[in-house]
Parts: structure tokens; C-alpha cells; sequence
């Protein structure tokens, strides 16, 4: 099976890796795209990749595997909508945009929304597989344990605080906690990692650089795949974001300020004034420990490490009922955008 990897963002890259690993340790071919704003980052530079989509036209795949929400209606392969996060409760997460033959979903939460979706619209599968993102967990959640206990050394401390705010302006908690971060970091048992969305304003980035260069124990991270700095953490900071979820399936505390969710099983708050108390708090008694059951059973029910290979075998056995599409049915408008936006 010939496939694309097909990265908008630069967040992609963690996602689809695991994917990857298996196609190649499958006999698959892969081609990884990546936009050209984003190639510095991209970790594969050795591996297969473009930047040109008339190169993807050239390569004719089987399955194209998107994170993200767009894809080229005129490349052939089946289009797969594999997702970038967990946040349900986003603007647009349950939109039909019309680019994917097949949504790929992360667990029942997911896969009952996009299913009565299917039944409206009738122009996609959906078929639950679990995230490819999450497979460390089931796979080497401890692969930084050593790397945990070296960093709490040099700092004499004994937790590692996380702060990710999403980027979105309505949602980001980042105007509001700069000087709550500082006071909390007078906790020298403290060691706090700031870990910001690619997609993050630039002037909040340059603000708790600064912050973290004036006090040596919080760290500005840069990472562009945030896995490691969840499977340190002790506990973590947030607002609307992704990241929540994909934390409190690793059964640990999570503090928010203004989520936006319906149904919110974990630690939120209006008043960012409370937010050392709340880290506090939250350090002495997990009150919402039994309340994650909710998250894992419904969010991502898979811990075995295996949601990639079944990505992967899902895909194939659909091509091998359905065939592969040359090309996908779109209207007026949406072939506009797509033409616009990849330049055709």
C-alpha cells in the first residue's frame, strides 16, 4: 500500500510518527507531506518527503492519513481523516468539510457524533480505531522516568507542573496567569515547563520567555510534540485545549480556567487568582480521580498501543472492499478553497 502522511502543522509530526513506524515495519510505502512553512521542523528529513503537491499528483497513493482538516479533493488515494485532538467541545471539531472518504475515531465519544453525521450526509465511513499519538501510553509510558528523576534532582524539587494553554485569543488563559505562574514558582518544590501551541501568538511566547528567563525553575519548552512533557508532569495547567484530555488519560489532575465543555470531569475555575491554591488543593486530594473513568471509556478506551497498526489494517481492509478513490465529488466552493489554498 502506497500512503502520504500528510502534514499541514507542525503538531502533526507526533501524530502520524506511530504511523509510520508500522508502514514501515509493514512493507508499506510512505511519502510524508509538509508544507514548506514547517520543513525546518519536520524531525525526517532522511525519509521520503515533498513539499510539492504536483509531487503527490506524480505518486498516485493508496490512502492519504490527514491530522488536520484539508486535503487536495484531486489526489488519488483514500482520503483519511485520523484527527489532531481530543477537544470535542472546539468550534469545528464535528464539521463536515466534505474532503475525507473515512474518519478514523478515537473512541465512542467520537464515533456515535460523526456516525449520525455520516447518516445525514452519507459521503464518508467512520470507523473507530483509537489515536496513533497515544500509543507510548499502552507501548513506554515510563520512557522518560529517568530524564523525570535528573530534572527534579537538579532542582531540589518534587513535582513538575505543566502549563499549555491552547492559542485560540476567546479561550488562552495566557493573558491572565503571568504573574499567577511567577507566584507559583516561588514553590521551589515546584519545577513548572511551559509547553505553547505552534499556533500561539507571538507576543505571549516572547512574554513567558522572559518569564522563564528570570526564574530559574520554570522552563520554556520546544519541543514540537508535547508527549514527553505529559508523561513527566505531575499535574496540568490549561484552559480549552486538546491537551487536557490526552493528560487525564494518563489518570493524573488537571486544573482549567474557563472550559468550555459541556461535561468538565476535572479542577475548573473563573478566578485566576486561585491558581496556586487549586495546585495546592489538587497536590493533596485527587477529588476527580473516579470521574476520569468517564474520559477513558468514552475519549480513547485503548491503552494496548496498537491504534496505528489498526489505522493501518482498517485501511487496507477498506480499499480492498471499496477500491481507491481517483479523485473526490466537491462543491463549487470548496474546490475554490482547495485550488486556492494548495496553489492549484
Amino acid at each position: 500500500m502506497k500512503c502520504i502522511l500528510f502534514c499541514q502543522d507542525n503538531y502533526a509530526f507526533g501524530i502520524l510518527e506511530p504511523l509510520k513506524n508500522h508502514l514501515e515495519n509493514n512493507g508499506h510505502k510512505y511519502l510524508w507531506y509538509v508544507r514548506e512553512s514547517i520543513l525546518a521542523d519536520f524531525p525526517y528529513k532522511s525519509e521520503n518527503h515533498t513539499t510539492s503537491i504536483s509531487d503527490l499528483e506524480s505518486y498516485k497513493s493508496d490512502a492519504i492519513f490527514v491530522p488536520g482538516n484539508e486535503v487536495p479533493h484531486y489526489l488519488r488515494g483514500l482520503k483519511v481523516q485520523i484527527f489532531h485532538g481530543l477537544a470535542g467541545e472546539k468550534k469545528g471539531h464535528f464539521r463536515i468539510r466534505h474532503y475525507f472518504d473515512l474518519y478514523l475515531t478515537q473512541g465512542p465519544y467520537f464515533t456515535s457524533k460523526f456516525n449520525s453525521l455520516r447518516k445525514k450526509y452519507k459521503d464518508f465511513d467512520v470507523i473507530e480505531t483509537g489515536w496513533p499519538k497515544l500509543d507510548i501510553y499502552g507501548t513506554n509510558k515510563d520512557l522518560y522516568k529517568t530524564e523525570k528523576e535528573n530534572l527534579l534532582k537538579s532542582f531540589n524539587a518534587k513535582k513538575i507542573i505543566l502549563y499549555a494553554p491552547t492559542f485560540s485569543p476567546k479561550l488562552t488563559s495566557a493573558p491572565f496567569l503571568t504573574e499567577e505562574i511567577k507566584k507559583l514558582a516561588s514553590n521551589k518544590e515546584y519545577v513548572i515547563l511551559l509547553k505553547f501551541h505552534p499556533l500561539m501568538d507571538q507576543s505571549w511566547l516572547n512574554i513567558y520567555k522572559e518569564i522563564a528567563s528570570e526564574i530559574d525553575n520554570i522552563i520554556f519548552q520546544t519541543d514540537k510534540n508535547i508527549i514527553k512533557q505529559l508523561l513527566i508532569a505531575d499535574l496540568l495547567i490549561s484552559d480549552t485545549s486538546s491537551v487536557i484530555y490526552e493528560f487525564l488519560l494518563l489518570d493524573k489532575a488537571v486544573i482549567t480556567f474557563n472550559n468550555i465543555s459541556e461535561t468538565i470531569l476535572w479542577e475548573n475555575s473563573s478566578n485566576y487568582s486561585e491558581l496556586t491554591t487549586l495546585v495546592e488543593k489538587n497536590f493533596t486530594i485527587d477529588t476527580f480521580a473516579k470521574d476520569r473513568k468517564f474520559i477513558f471509556d468514552q475519549y480513547h478506551p485503548y491503552s494496548d498501543g496498537k491504534s496505528a497498526q489498526r489505522m493501518v489494517e482498517t485501511v487496507e481492509n477498506y480499499i480492498k472492499k471499496n477500491g481507491v478513490p481517483e479523485k473526490r465529488k466537491l462543491s463549487l466552493l470548496r474546490r475554490l478553497k482547495i485550488n486556492s489554498m494548495f496553489k492549484k
